[in-house]
């Protein structure tokens, strides 16, 4: 089982931890509401988990073109 971190934007991936190397509490989720927490973690059927951020090429984009925050993915 592991930890993939992927750009919820363009869909790269950007790491991956196992998951028996680290506690919820060394990742920092633990400091994320509910609400938060449904956003951007997500487990499938096999027990990994996946955590949607945004990568430093779409958040150049983002900075650059606001109005793109409203896109589900962006175009690069």
């Amino acid at each position: 089982m592991a930890i993939y971190y992927q750009c919820k934007h363009c869909q790269s991936r950007l790491g991956m931890l196992e998951k028996k190397d680290v506690t919820e509490q060394e990742l920092g989720f633990d400091r994320l509401t509910q609400e938060e927490r449904q956003d951007i973690i997500f487990n499938d059927l096999y027990g990994d988990t996946y955590v949607h951020i945004t990568c430093e090429s779409c958040q150049e984009t983002l900075d650059r073109y606001p109005e793109r925050n409203a896109w589900s993915y962006l175009i690069q």
